[in-house]
């Protein structure tokens, strides 16, 4: 049965206000926007309202890790936010990707495998297999999150939060295509980030949970059930792989993804859209 959108309660519309009109103007936000949403559902109301106010289209999605002892308490094992279309980069080879932060705020980067979504999803779909999430891809590439909110806490905060503001997302880095990725084994996508030259993390598409197209299906209910379905054209990032690395003004994040190529990328000062 298609998913049916409600209207956003006065809450959600303001706390959405607040945290779209701190993006838009590109400034810090000392605390959480009025009174923390008390489940997913709610901070998933915050988020649909944000993006029905937010002057730009969804480009793709995140997914982002659920802290293992919260998983029980809040329901789910992920969560999920929205990629706007201004905030997609392109990575070219040898190239560096300028990109925006918030000063005050969060900003770090994250590696990571992504899927290129095929054909729009039946809009009545809300439950997906894994078979479902293949048939939806055109493509598998590697890449690079931009994680960002104009509140510095909000991981500190949770999940909660998180998912209030777009999922703690600021954009992401579109590399090259991962050629015969259905063949492939996921020990075999690895990669190692480095900033400013130093090495911060390694990892694997294996550790994510599930694997990446576990995340993909995840996002595809997700969205369905908030009466979004997924679109063509749209990135589906797939997890974290070496970790959430923190970035400040100029410092430049390299990642290394073996075997394909590398993204090198550098944190500027975010300037307002309004």
């Amino acid at each position: 049965m298609e998913a049916v959108r409600k209207p956003h309660s006065a809450a959600a519309e303001a706390i959405a206000q607040e945290f779209v009109s701190a993006r838009l103007k590109a400034t810090a936000l000392s605390d959480f926007p009025g009174t923390l949403p008390p489940d997913l559902g709610a901070a998933y109301a915050v988020q649909d309202a944000a993006i029905d106010i937010f002057p730009d289209e969804v480009a793709g999605w995140k997914i982002g890790k659920m802290p293992p002892h919260l998983i029980s308490v809040l329901g789910y094992k992920a969560i999920s936010g929205p990629v706007f279309r201004k905030d997609v980069h392109y990575a070219a080879p040898g190239g560096t990707v300028e990109y925006g932060m918030f000063v005050g705020g969060f900003a770090a980067v994250e590696a990571e495998y992504m899927f290129e979504i095929g054909e729009d999803a039946p809009a009545g779909k809300t439950t997906w297999s894994t078979a479902d999430a293949i048939a939806a891809v055109k493509r598998m590439i590697y890449g690079v999150e931009m994680a960002g909110s104009p509140l510095a806490t909000i991981n500190k905060i949770g999940p909660l939060c998180v998912v209030s503001d777009f999922g703690n997302n600021n954009g992401i880095i579109v590399g090259s295509e991962i050629p015969n990725w259905r063949e492939r084994v996921l020990t075999e996508l690895t990669c190692e980030t480095f900033i400013d030259g130093k090495s911060v993390g390694t990892g694997m598409a294996a550790n994510v949970p599930g694997g990446p197209l576990e995340s993909l299906r995840f996002v595809a209910e997700v969205c369905a059930k908030w009466g979004r379905p997924l679109k063509a054209g749209q990135f589906i990032t797939t997890g974290a792989i070496t970790g959430i690395h923190d970035v400040l003004p100029g410092e430049v994040a390299r990642v290394e993804f073996k075997g394909l190529g590398a993204i090198q990328c550098v944190a500027t000062p975010l300037k307002p859209r309004i």
